[in-house]
């Protein structure tokens, strides 16, 4: 069994007028509240931890990241038993595609959701393996002796440019009209350590509050909620959402 504690938090911030990020806790969804839980998991089945951050006129952006999440939430839990490496990349990959199909048939039908989409960060475990994958901008990082990784690449114009800030314009995204969605994907099961901690987080946190602050959060004990507090206490300009995973304590 692995063991872990999970600490998770989803806001609206302080300028927007509603929340178009959401979380998945295993079979859990979380937008506008927090949860803080310690897990046993079975290792040799699977288990889930996402996030979504949505994007789109009117209220779509909130329909996309929940729509998202709920999908990813039944087709995960519904993947075949004995998938190798590369045959569980193939299915997310057919899962990515379905799911942009599915959004832009929505928007087809009703006009205000019209391109909605959203980001994508997703920590999993399957059958003793870790995985990690990413579409969009919202980030995966690991905590781990006092240090904060990302691990994670931003799929943003900034990065494709080579600029050193952050820009609101991404490149890729789940939905969105985007004809070219594609969704990183790593198995990382060696690199998961006992003690880890894993963030994942909208570009709300990461605008707002610096990596090096966040780091310092971390060594202090701050939990997902303390994190979004320090994201409000900056500004708030977005809505802000974090969890933390704290491997095998």
């Amino acid at each position: 069994m692995l063991k872990c504690n999970v600490s998770a938090a989803s806001r609206v911030g302080c300028i927007r007028d509603n929340n178009e990020d959401m979380i998945l806790v295993g079979d859990k969804f979380i937008r506008d509240d927090s949860l803080m839980e310690s897990l046993e998991v079975d290792s040799t089945k699977r288990f889930i931890w996402a996030l979504a951050d949505g994007m789109g006129g009117h209220n779509s952006g909130e329909v996309a990241s929940s729509d998202v999440l709920h999908n990813l939430q039944f087709f995960f839990s519904d993947i075949p038993v004995g998938l190798q490496v590369e045959n569980f990349n193939e299915t997310i990959y057919e899962w990515l595609m379905s799911m942009n199909n599915i959004l832009d048939a929505k928007g087809r039908v009703d006009p205000t959701l019209r391109d909605m989409g959203t980001t994508l960060v997703v920590f999993a475990l399957y059958e003793n393996n870790f995985y990690w994958m990413n579409c969009g901008d919202s980030r995966l990082y690991r905590f781990r002796n006092g240090k904060l990784e990302q691990l994670t690449t931003d799929h943003s114009l900034s990065n494709l440019l080579g600029e050193g800030g952050h820009s609101n314009v991404i490149t890729n995204c789940v939905g969105g009209g985007c004809d070219t969605s594609f969704i990183d994907i790593v198995q990382c099961t060696s690199e998961v350590k006992i003690g880890d901690v894993f963030l994942l987080c909208s570009d709300g946190l990461s605008d707002m509050v610096s990596d090096s602050t966040i780091e310092q959060l971390l060594c202090d004990g701050a939990d997902a909620s303390a994190l979004c507090d320090e994201a409000e206490n900056a500004g708030g300009l977005d809505n802000v959402s974090a969890m933390l995973i704290t491997v095998g304590l």
